[in-house]
């Protein structure tokens, strides 16, 4: 499996809150925002199914951006 980067704009305040955070609960930042994403991915899967291999869920979910 290969490693992505992935660059993001982020508020300093923001920023500080997320580095709290992470200290708090051992991790880099790097590694909270990593465990973040997994969360959501899997509270995802759990009501939509399983995202294929595509990345298109196999249930009855629609794309579409939250604003």
């Amino acid at each position: 499996m290969a490693i992505k980067s992935v660059s993001i704009r982020i508020d300093d305040k923001l920023l500080d809150k997320l580095h709290y955070v992470a200290d708090y609960e051992g991790r880099s930042a790097n590694s909270h925002i990593l465990v973040l994403v997994r969360d959501s991915i899997n509270q995802f899967e759990a009501e939509h199914g399983p995202i294929l291999e595509g990345g298109r869920p196999t249930g009855s979910a629609r794309a579409s951006r939250k604003s």
